[in-house]
């Protein structure tokens, strides 16, 4: 989450992935993905520069999340012993 100033001076969170479009004119709107616009203090720049800051963020924790070996990084659980080794997919169910 981005942390942006209304014209009235209240503070408040964006996620900055819902964000659609950002103009100047000459208050910055940010338009979010479901319509919803926010007139903000903070110039075009401004918020770019917050959006990038956040991104940076959340890499460097992931990066510094232990590492985890032996489970390759998927939705699917890892399949048991009964499954064949060299497929990654799921088997169908059996009728």
């Amino acid at each position: 989450m981005i942390v942006v100033t209304r014209l009235n001076g209240t503070r408040f969170a964006v996620n900055p992935d819902l964000i659609e479009r950002i103009h100047e004119s000459p208050d910055t709107h940010l338009v979010t993905l479901d319509g919803a616009a926010y007139v903000v203090l903070e110039s075009l720049a401004e918020v770019v520069e917050l959006i990038a800051d956040y991104r940076a963020y959340v890499l460097s924790k992931a990066r510094d999340l232990p590492a985890v070996t032996g489970y390759p990084l998927s939705l699917v659980p890892p399949a048991g012993p009964e499954a064949d080794a060299g497929s990654s997919a799921p088997e169908p169910p059996r009728k």
